[in-house]
């Protein structure tokens, strides 16, 4: 707490001081045995004080079945303690609703500060509270050190309230972050210095202290915490002070929906009927009623916003998703996605002994057309091939461009003849598309190696599973271009020279076999 700023206030001249009459008043709430004699003496030297307080307690405030008209009956009904807390109230407002800033809402201030305290006193009825004007009181006077922090501050505080839009909770750590200090802690000081009984000086000090739940304080600072919140919601008429009232008021005193409904119907009434007493505007549009109906409105334009700021995600994330994990020119999945797709096959197949086919195309003579009729030639050629694949793949596939001019496709569940089938028909759709490309017409053939993982023939790892695959592409082009070529890998079971002696001797019949670069055993089948 910045000690040095809060001794700057206490030297303020324009800090409030209390009247004559609160200052003896105070002086009777410090005596327990102050008597009824002594309030009458000292309310009576202020007639309009003493009509005040009669008015008040013969208002529907109190409920009483009589009319009193005595100072005395009212302390005899209702006890020395209200009396002179009533008093006390009265004669602070009074005194200090009488300033006018150009910067600082008095009117808003003590409207707040009404509410506050009739909440206050309304929950500490609930809650079977003994001290309930002592919590009016505290609730009147709970905020009265943002008044001084702003008389003593001037505008750099009132850039604070300005921004917290009379969240409390807010400003107190605004101001804690700024100065070192908040009003709830000048307001106790301030009730220091009137000689406040410590009874009301705590709750006055200490009641912000609450909203971090962690802080554990007396009762009423509890109850005067939930009045300013309350108050707050009438004053501010913010969907957000309205949650957290309701939260704090379930949480903290076990009251349910239709109570706290309750609670706040009571506190409209209750101000209505004490604001003129007080001489504050509360203005009439402020009723519960129409908060609750704001609020319901708000809390569905909030939940219409939020789903749509889920769209908008949702959306951008898909967007930044293709960035990511799609080709820009041909459309399909690119080498990043690639790569973690075939992982991810792979290792299922290997687990569920299911085949996985990889083939691999491979456009021919592809530097021969960008180099006749251009690079922008090359990428349309590039474009449509890409649809042409995405066409031939199923949702459970994968079509990629590997690089360059190497297309891919992942088909999952395929054994090798039907992939074998598949590669077919896409190379002879790719040989009968002809690409218009400005006044060219353009004709391309593909050659494709189709690699097969299965229970029979299995891989060891991915990347020995791609480098099948690339081999057969290969074998293809070797084979003269436009063709299909099926890797076969040796049985495990087979000696390696045995397989080696094999391609050796088809080699001799079938001159699509090539032995450069081929491991031992490795074949390569014509589609059907």
């Amino acid at each position: 707490m910045n000690q040095q700023l809060l001794d700057r206030i206490k030297q303020v001249p324009e800090l409030p001081s209390l009247p004559a009459v609160a200052v003896q008043i105070v002086g009777l709430a410090r005596q327990n045995n102050s008597s009824i004699q002594d309030v009458a003496n000292v309310l009576s030297s202020d007639p309009a004080l003493s009509a005040k307080v009669l008015k008040t307690i013969n208002s529907s405030f109190y409920g009483l079945h009589n009319p009193v008209t005595t100072i005395k009956s009212a302390v005899v009904l209702l006890g020395l303690q209200t009396v002179k807390t009533l008093a006390l109230g009265f004669s602070l407002v009074g005194t200090l609703n009488t300033r006018k800033s150009a910067t600082f809402d008095y009117e808003r201030f003590w409207r707040q500060s009404l509410y506050s305290a009739v909440a206050a006193r309304a929950i500490a009825k609930r809650q079977r509270t003994l001290q309930r004007d002592e919590a009016f009181l505290a609730g009147l006077l709970s905020d009265i050190g943002t008044l001084v922090m702003h008389l003593t501050l001037g505008r750099e505080y009132d850039v604070l309230l300005e921004a917290c839009r009379g969240d409390q909770v807010a400003l107190v750590r605004l101001s804690r972050e700024k100065f070192d200090l908040d009003h709830a802690q000048v307001g106790g000081t301030l009730a220091e210095h009137w000689k406040f009984p410590a009874l009301l000086i705590e709750p006055i000090r200490r009641h912000h202290d609450l909203a971090d739940a962690d802080i554990k304080t007396a009762a009423l600072c509890e109850i005067v915490y939930a009045g300013v919140l309350c108050g707050q919601v009438f004053a501010a008429q913010s969907l957000n002070l309205l949650d957290r009232a309701r939260q704090e008021l379930g949480l903290r005193f076990k009251l349910d929906e239709a109570e706290i409904h309750n609670l706040f119907l009571d506190i409209e009434t209750q101000c209505s009927e004490l604001a003129d007493l007080f001489e504050i505007d509360i203005e009439s549009r402020h009723n519960f009623t129409d908060i609750e109906a704001e609020a319901r409105q708000e809390l569905i334009r909030i939940s219409l916003q939020a789903q749509l700021q889920v769209q908008q995600f949702q959306q951008q994330n898909k967007q930044l998703q293709q960035q990511i994990t799609v080709d820009a020119l041909t459309g399909l999945a690119n080498r990043t996605r690639f790569n973690q797709y075939i992982d991810e096959a792979f290792a299922e197949s290997a687990r569920s002994e299911r085949p996985l086919a990889l083939l691999f195309l491979d456009i021919d003579n592809f530097k021969t057309i960008n180099d006749t009729y251009g690079h922008q030639a090359g990428d349309a050629v590039l474009t449509r091939l890409g649809t042409l694949l995405g066409e031939n793949a199923d949702p459970a596939d994968l079509a990629a461009r590997y690089g360059g001019e190497e297309l891919v496709m992942v088909l999952k569940g395929r054994g090798r003849d039907v992939a074998a089938h598949i590669a077919e028909d896409i190379r002879q759709a790719i040989m009968s598309e002809i690409i218009a490309f400005e006044d060219e017409t353009i004709r391309v053939t593909a050659s494709i190696g189709v690699a097969i993982a299965d229970a029979v023939h299995p891989f060891r790892s991915v990347e020995e599973f791609i480098g099948a695959a690339d081999r057969a592409v290969y074998a293809a082009k070797s084979a003269g271009r436009n063709c299909v070529r099926v890797y076969i890998p040796p049985p495990t079971s087979t000696p390696k020279a045995l397989w080696a002696n094999g391609i050796q001797a088809r080699g001799k019949q079938d001159n699509h076999i090539i032995k450069e670069g081929l491991h031992a055993g490795e074949t390569f089948s014509r589609t059907v």
